[in-house]
């Protein structure tokens, strides 16, 4: 159900920035707006709180954002509250960020190695990603994984590309388990 409230109210967004040609303004407050959310947990508990009236809710939001971000993303929010999915905000907001990024045709990669990658070779492995894909740009997440012993694994949404001698190991293993002397 949570799924399918981020997905309406998500899409509904996008679709609003596209309408109002402010994709890049809404991503770059969208953006802004969870950073804020992230630091600020209480403000999430006092637009969750059962006790709180909406019209409470409305105004604290009105007087925080007012001027701060548009007028179409504060009625957005404004909406939420009132229809009672503030607590699906985040997956809402993932949701839109997720679609801009689709619609601006960037991919987004997690790259895990065995040791730390030098600058050099991260920019080779986003040139070959983004020449072997159909992504105009690459949004790179890189994270070191010791147990890998060499090679990496690349992941891209649901697509795995896992060149690590960890996995090879493990497939080497499992034929020899198979073979059967006489």
């Amino acid at each position: 159900m949570a799924k399918l409230v981020s997905k309406t109210y998500g899409e509904a967004l996008f679709e609003l920035a596209v309408e109002e040609n402010q994709v890049d303004v809404f991503m770059e407050e969208i953006t802004q707006l969870q950073d804020i959310l992230e630091k600020n947990k209480d403000f999430g508990k006092l637009m969750n709180h059962p006790k709180i009236l909406k019209e409470e809710k409305i105004q604290v939001l009105q007087n925080v954002l007012k001027g701060r971000i548009s007028d179409e993303l504060t009625g957005f929010l404004t909406l939420i509250v009132t229809k009672d999915r503030y607590g699906e905000i985040d997956g809402i907001l993932d949701y839109f960020l997720s679609e801009v990024k689709k619609y601006k045709g960037i991919g987004i990669a997690y790259v895990t190695t065995a040791a730390a990658l030098r600058d050099g070779q991260k920019a080779e492995v986003e040139q070959k990603l983004l020449k072997t894909t159909s992504f105009k740009k690459m949004e790179m997440h890189y994270a070191v994984d010791e147990s890998l012993i060499g090679g990496m694994v690349i992941r891209i949404g649901d697509r795995v590309v896992d060149s690590s001698i960890k996995t090879r190991l493990n497939e080497l293993t499992r034929q020899l388990m198979k073979i059967q002397l006489s």
